[in-house]
């Protein structure tokens, strides 16, 4: 995958522009949430101002399949050290070669981590917004969740198993649907938002960006918080 990758470093920053050009039409809702939201409404961890924290991003990409809008997604291997099993956005720490975390470092990074996770061909994803970043105490990451809409897909799949253990898209009705969301109790007595969805409860994180992407696009339908799903000790 290191030739695949260094396309995405050798590309000038002209080559990755935020735009909204050609967009279909149901991503209107989307385009608007992502000029709008604010960091507060998203998470309520949010970047230490000290500037401490290991620069990331996500790619957060909208698909159209055979059920009309989806979400890339992919599930981490049962055998990491850390997030193991854990559903998840394509994405990854910064390489220096990605360029200014503060402009086009973490388009070029979200880019370049689903290529390597996936198999995607990023030329085939647009980029059409940028949400504030976000914070991962756990793990002490800065996020920055990059919208691309995917108007050329490609064959995808788990890259490296010893990372990933399959990647997978997902109806965006299925996430809307109220049969399917459930609230995540973590035993140390946190809630949050989770989904069970294409065999898997995705929680934590992603979960929590797509509650809020749902809520703030206007997609979200009403759910019933009262059923929790409880999660293992060791998540």
């Amino acid at each position: 995958m290191h030739d695949k990758a260094t396309r995405i470093h050798d590309r000038a920053v002209t080559d990755i522009p935020v735009t909204t050009e050609g967009l279909p039409e149901w991503l209107g809702p989307v385009v608007r949430a992502t000029r709008t939201v604010a960091p507060e409404q998203l998470s309520r961890f949010l970047p230490p101002k000290n500037g401490f924290g290991r620069q990331s991003a996500v790619l957060i990409l909208f698909g159209e399949g055979a059920r009309g809008p989806e979400l890339l997604l992919m599930e981490r291997a049962s055998t990491l050290r850390s997030h193991a099993g854990q559903a998840s956005f394509p994405g990854g720490a910064l390489d220096p070669e990605d360029g200014d975390p503060a402009t086009t470092g973490p388009l070029r990074a979200a880019l370049r981590e689903a290529e390597e996770e996936t198999g995607l061909d990023p030329t085939g994803v647009q980029v059409f917004g940028v949400l504030p970043k976000l914070y991962i105490p756990v793990s002490e990451f800065v996020v920055t969740p990059v919208l691309g809409w995917w108007h050329t897909p490609t064959p995808v799949g788990a890259v490296d198993l010893a990372e990933t253990a399959r990647v997978f898209a997902v109806p965006v009705a299925d996430l809307t649907d109220p049969a399917n969301r459930v609230t995540a109790t973590h035993p140390s007595g946190v809630h949050s938002p989770a989904f069970t969805v294409a065999s898997a409860l995705v929680w934590g994180f992603t979960a929590g960006v797509i509650d809020r992407i749902l809520h703030f696009s206007g997609w979200e339908r009403p759910w019933d918080r009262t059923k929790e799903v409880p999660l293992d000790r060791r998540s």
